[in-house]
């Protein structure tokens, strides 16, 4: 048993990543489409490279005016780097901590993280993705990049998802309440949980995610004990295959039909803002919405650094160590 502050923790912070430039959108789509853990069918091995080179080219050509309107690039990567450095100097309270920032798709990729690691030359790691709840096109897809390159022998520590994690929760609700007190009639709010989608295929074999993305509304919903109406839905859908439905687009007609005027979106399955809340939920569903006649439409903000998220955080990252060190 060693006091906590004698402990060397390392902490890796999983996130996608995003373009750092319009120059970038196009390979990091390329490095997104050759991943195994998303693109997968029988002779992918072989198509996978050709179809990613396809599909990346297409989609740049359709998404690099969405990136130009946020600013030319992802701020993914610096929301996740204000995470990093909140969260290391909350840990540094218990432990001699180090946290980086690992993204699956773009620069800092994860040998820059485990390089960074391993000058620091940590006694534990603890793994942790920012993703709330699991999938294996995400949480996985990370944890297997993870593995390729990792030969340390220093314990790893995983956490696998947060989705029901109570201050996790209560940062999230937090949050929701004070943007739903900015309505004038908040009892009058359709709340949107919208979740970023994946192919049908992944979780008729089985992957939890939409089950979990389900159970994080729920326990949203019972936490905040909101007036309003609740509803759930899927945006980012990309390719011709079945996803999971309703579609926001799906959604906010259906509101628009049902003469619902005062929408409020929650962003349920991200934790920092970047192209899907900036632009797809807050520019291009704003635009719809108000095309319909709906003119009340608000979205949570992303929780990125707010001080509750990062003790969240914390508390996740010392559950993983805590019952090895003496806290002093």
């Amino acid at each position: 048993m060693v006091h906590s502050q004698t402990v060397k923790l390392g902490v890796v912070l999983f996130q996608l990543g995003g373009p750092d430039c319009l120059a970038s959108i196009e390979p990091f789509l390329y490095n997104l489409f050759c991943d195994p853990d998303i693109i997968d069918f029988p002779f992918a091995r072989i198509a996978r490279q050709p179809l990613a080179k396809l599909i990346s080219t297409t989609r740049a050509k359709h998404v690099a005016h969405h990136y130009a309107e946020i600013g030319g690039k992802s701020p993914i990567l610096e929301n996740t780097r204000r995470q990093a450095a909140a969260l290391e100097t909350e840990l540094r309270k218990l432990y001699d901590a180090r946290v980086t920032v690992a993204m699956r798709y773009w620069k800092p990729f994860t040998q820059e993280a485990i390089a960074e690691l391993e000058r620091f030359d940590p006694d534990e790691i603890v793994l942790l993705p920012l993703y709330p709840q699991y999938s294996k096109t995400t949480t996985g897809s990370s944890l297997n990049e993870w593995q390729r390159h990792w030969k340390n022998r220093a314990p790893v520590h995983t956490v696998q998802e947060f989705y029901r994690d109570t201050d996790y929760l209560d940062s999230f609700a937090e949050l929701i309440g004070r943007t739903l007190a900015q309505f004038d009639a908040p009892d009058d709010v359709d709340m949107i949980f919208s979740a970023h989608s994946v192919p049908v295929a992944v979780i008729e074999k089985g992957d939890p995610y939409q089950r979990q993305i389900e159970a994080t509304a729920d326990l949203l919903w019972q936490r905040g004990a909101w007036p309003g109406r609740r509803h759930l839905c899927y945006q980012s859908k990309v390719g011709a295959s079945k996803w999971l439905r309703p579609s926001m687009h799906e959604t906010i007609r259906r509101m628009a039909a049902e003469g619902r005027k005062h929408l409020l979106v929650v962003p349920v399955s991200f934790v920092s803002d970047h192209v899907e809340t900036l632009h797809e939920l807050e520019i291009e569903h704003r635009e719809q919405a108000r095309a319909l006649g709906i003119v009340d439409y608000r979205m949570v903000p992303g929780l990125n650094d707010s001080p509750r998220f990062i003790r969240a955080l914390a508390a996740l990252v010392r559950a993983q160590v805590g019952a090895r060190v003496e806290v002093v």
